[in-house]
């Protein structure tokens, strides 16, 4: 088997061009101190806050020019890692659901690699099943339930997700047959823009962090923040 399943980075939902403004200072760090040898991003790369079915904040940026400064955010991350694998998210998809709805077939949507301007590296799936260096299979997907260990169990093989930017943990179920984990990896939003302000109503805050997946052992890279809301510059 290939050796680019050694060392997977799991970059969580960054919501993109509202994504917190140490997120890729963070990402390099973990690059460089991880080497990671594969990308793989849950979804929700972008936002599209002004295209949402929910209500939109009018004091935020036009959807084209919301698109606009969401490339502008992924460029050093396209730079980062020219290859990369994601996974189809509720956001991500929103303009082909917004199509959907309007009744316009995909044949005459623009390919969403290239409406980002995303590297030709950068490839989309509804959900990835990655074979680890123990055997082991990993299911990667945005978020299909929010009790990880119980998906995992579902699906009968280890997990990934993103799109519960609250939770942010490893769990581990066994049976006599195979010991089965489950990872989930928050996001890399910045809690304080107005496109997250739906959020403010409820207890519980967002968790910023990404993954690692290392010889098929998962291990969680929090992005600690200090009391002024910026990264402290640790690298868990």
């Amino acid at each position: 088997m290939s050796n680019e399943n050694t060392r997977i980075l799991m970059i969580s939902d960054m919501h993109a061009p509202y994504e917190h403004p140490d997120t890729m200072p963070f990402l390099y760090a973990c690059k460089e101190k991880y080497r990671p040898t594969r990308a793989i991003c849950v979804g929700d790369e972008v936002d599209k806050h002004a295209m949402s079915f929910h209500d939109s904040d009018p004091d935020l940026p036009s959807a084209g020019n919301e698109l606009d400064l969401a490339i502008l955010a992924l460029m050093p991350l396209y730079e980062m890692f020219p290859e990369m694998d994601l996974v189809s998210s509720n956001h991500g998809s929103m303009a082909f659901r917004k199509a959907k709805a309007h009744g316009i077939p995909r044949r005459y949507m623009r390919d969403y690699g290239e409406v980002l301007e995303a590297p030709v590296g950068w490839r989309w799936h509804d959900s990835l099943l990655v074979e680890l260096p123990t055997g082991q299979d990993m299911y990667v997907v945005h978020g299909l339930r929010k009790n990880g260990i119980q998906l995992a169990q579902q699906q009968g093989c280890c997990t990934v997700q993103g799109h519960y930017h609250t939770e942010f943990n490893i769990a581990y179920s066994s049976s006599p047959r195979q010991l089965l984990w489950s990872m989930q990896v928050g996001c890399s939003v910045d809690d304080r823009s107005l496109a997250m302000h739906y959020n403010k109503t409820t207890a519980m805050r967002p968790i910023l962090g990404h993954g690692i997946v290392i010889e098929g052992i998962p291990k969680l890279l929090p992005m600690v923040l200090g009391l002024d809301g910026k990264w402290t510059g640790a690298v868990p």
